[in-house]
């Protein structure tokens, strides 16, 4: 299927690894156009040559800039003026406890993943409007829709920019600009080496049984690939999905026990 997308360009937040360059591949298999951000410079350039190769015939450069600044915010901006997708993206806190969510932990989780998405979008959305071209897919996460109680500082900021989008993507649509959100969970990145990580010290397991454990929770009883999340989206940054906006696509193998 041919996307419709070959020469758009996107900026794809936090990209250097994981769920971030997932998409940013997707992308540029389908001939995007795509500038990569972390907040350091040598890992960007090592991920840029790496997809240079791979996607000779796209334009892939990065902007090093931390997100959660407002004059890192600023460069983008600044370096790139306009774009046709956006993809917001940015590490959540560590998991935790109410005892430790006093004020500044809740404004760092705003600052982290709430703040640079909904300001990027202020940003850009404008010119998506006036051109008749515009996706802006967040990714955010399965606990939007089934919070768990170590994670609520996240599910927390990540909600918010979920009910921010929605109430936008209603204002939007007609001008052929969608937004849309991916909740993955348990995708096979380095935030899940992360959390399996701790899980081994906390327990005591060695990472076979902690990675079994992991998956005995999910309906496909496995890891999902990255492959797979940035496949979905590309989906979503398609002509085609020109009719679907301010809706949650689920990542998880199955596993939400919900009916919507």
């Amino acid at each position: 299927m041919d996307l419709g997308i070959n020469g758009k360009q996107a900026f794809i937040c936090a990209s250097s690894q994981g769920l971030g360059l997932a998409c940013a591949s997707a992308l540029a298999a389908e001939g995007v156009n795509i500038t990569l951000n972390g907040r350091y410079a040598d890992k960007l350039q090592e991920t840029v040559q790496m997809l240079r190769q791979q996607f000779p015939r796209c334009d892939i450069n990065a902007i090093a800039a931390d997100l959660t600044r407002p004059d890192g915010r600023e460069k983008i901006l600044s370096l790139l003026p306009q774009v046709d997708i956006l993809v917001t993206n940015n590490a959540g806190p560590a998991p935790g406890a109410l005892e430790e969510w006093d004020e500044i932990a809740l404004l760092a989780a705003m600052r982290a993943n709430f703040v640079p998405a909904v300001q990027l979008i202020r940003a850009w959305l404008p010119g998506m409007r006036t051109r008749g071209f515009g996706r802006i897919i967040n990714i955010t996460s399965a606990m939007v829709k089934s919070p768990h109680y170590m994670m609520g500082l996240s599910t927390s900021a990540r909600t918010a920019l979920t009910a921010m989008c929605k109430a936008i993507s209603r204002e939007v649509a007609a001008d052929n600009v969608t937004i849309n959100n991916l909740l993955p969970e348990r995708i096979d990145t380095p935030r899940q080496e992360f959390m399996l990580q701790r899980l081994m010290a906390q327990e005591g397991l060695d990472r076979a049984t902690a990675r079994a454990r992991n998956t005995q929770n999910i309906a496909a009883k496995r890891y999902g690939l990255p492959e797979e999340f940035g496949a979905a989206c590309a989906f979503l940054a398609s002509r085609q999905a020109g009719f679907i906006s301010g809706q949650n696509l689920q990542l998880d193998g199955g596993s939400y026990d919900g009916l919507i």
